[in-house]
């Protein structure tokens, strides 16, 4: 039986670190963040890189929501793929992925602004995807007949073993513990925009401990309490 898994969260979530755990997998393929582009050129967000991504990737919101529902590439069984929240601003939604098996994976926002701010510029709580990851997990929930699984990154980070186990329960598939450990430096799945972000993770080669909070200014905090009641709203349901 093969599994789709979309995994929603906003940036600097430890989202890149848990791709690295699924591709440590020998049955599973990953797919990094693939309606990036399309993103870019809807919104002409000033991301790092952004010219270089949209030429390196589809572009088109329907071409690449039908690559996600294509045939596992690799022949594999299992096809992690790592979703951006705030990426969804063109036609496709949670709605248009039926069949996927859907978790959500969060972070206390304090520690989020704190890493975002280092990659790039912070101006409102909308960049880091809290409200739509509340209303994709609600209606995800509403037609599973129960709540979606959520996956709270720090207490992830405290005991890897143990909520990696409880995540693989609960989307219904073996634990392998290949998963708490990965090749250092880049992979082959990373999208062109890794050289920017994934810095942390390419000097990694299993999960960190977990996050302590740090100083922000008075922007970043406003932002970070806009978020808090979306994160704690999430935070019900992890796993």
């Amino acid at each position: 039986m093969s599994v789709r898994i979309a995994m929603w969260s906003g940036p600097r979530n430890i989202s890149t670190a848990m791709m690295r755990s699924f591709s440590a997998r020998s049955d599973c393929h990953v797919t990094d963040e693939p309606f990036y582009g399309a993103y870019l050129k809807t919104t002409g967000e000033p991301h790092a890189m952004a010219a270089e991504i949209m030429s390196d990737m589809d572009v088109d919101w329907q071409s690449v929501a039908a690559t996600m529902h294509g045939p596992i590439p690799d022949g594999k069984t299992l096809w992690y793929q790592k979703h951006m929240s705030h990426h969804m601003e063109g036609p496709i939604s949670v709605d248009d992925f039926p069949e996927h098996c859907h978790v959500f994976l969060v972070r206390d926002p304090d520690l989020m602004v704190a890493s975002y701010r280092q990659k790039n510029d912070l101006r409102d709580a909308k960049q880091l995807g809290f409200e739509r990851l509340v209303e994709y997990h609600g209606r995800i929930s509403e037609k599973m007949g129960r709540p979606a699984p959520v996956v709270d990154s720090n207490r992830l980070l405290a005991n890897p073993e143990r909520g990696l186990r409880a995540l693989c329960q609960a989307i219904g598939i073996v634990w392998d513990p290949a998963m708490l450990s990965w090749q250092k430096g880049p992979h082959p799945s990373d999208g062109i925009w890794a050289s920017h972000w994934y810095n942390a993770v390419w000097n990694s080669t299993g999960f960190g401990k977990p996050t302590a909070p740090s100083e922000l200014t008075m922007l970043e905090q406003q932002i970070a309490d806009e978020c808090r009641p979306h994160y704690d709203d999430l935070t019900r349901y992890c796993i």
